[in-house]
């Protein structure tokens, strides 16, 4: 039997609840983040989190902030798996492609999680309030990156950024919770490209 008090100041509860809670929300989302069912899952009472976390909400934006790290971590291996090539133009090209569709492939095989970093755009607050989304440095730097290479002239980089977005996530909207959501999903991964490769298409038109 758990004994209140005894767990509060155990080494790494905080990192273990975050753990704890990330692994029920990538199945579930965030209704999978029941306080209870996570203190239960680290072997303490519900007490003992409140020693870490004002309260559920706050556990919540902690767990989504590792979700959005997640999320970073998918876009930057899709920015560094392109092949190297000698016209530094295409290069930053390649990047900024696998900047958008790392954000629609996390989106469609990681639901769960995805549903939770973008909880932390539209509900900032604790540590999040303090750093720039991860996703959106790296969307900000390949844009820099293509300016940097002579692909896009800083005119066209002026609130880039939002062209970008708004066109991939809209995308990935519809492929997770709206009418593409019951498509094969080759034919889901065949139009991100088209998706992708239009919106960079407008943006250095």
């Amino acid at each position: 039997m758990i004994r209140d008090g005894h767990p509060y100041h155990r080494p790494g509860l905080r990192s273990a609840l975050i753990e704890a809670g990330l692994k029920r929300a990538r199945k579930g989302g965030a209704d999978a983040l029941g306080l209870r069912e996570i203190t239960r899952s680290v072997g303490v009472t519900p007490n003992a989190a409140y020693r870490h976390f004002a309260d559920r909400r706050e556990l919540v934006l902690a767990v989504a902030a590792r979700a959005q790290d997640k999320l970073a971590q998918a876009m930057l291996d899709r920015m560094q798996d392109v092949a190297d090539q000698a016209d530094p133009a295409a290069h930053a090209i390649q990047r900024l492609r696998g900047v958008g569709l790392g954000y629609i492939h996390f989106a469609l095989s990681e639901p769960g999680w995805f549903e939770l970093a973008i909880l932390l755009q539209e509900e900032p607050g604790g540590e999040s309030e303090a750093r720039v989304p991860p996703p959106y440095q790296l969307l900000l730097d390949a844009l820099d990156g293509m300016v940097a290479a002579g692909a896009l002239t800083p005119e066209r980089r002026v609130d880039a950024e939002w062209v970008c977005w708004s066109g991939v996530h809209g995308f990935a909207d519809l492929a997770t919770r709206g009418p593409l959501r019951r498509q094969d999903r080759a034919v889901v991964d065949k139009l991100a490209v088209h998706v992708v490769n239009t919106v960079i298409s407008e943006l250095r038109a």
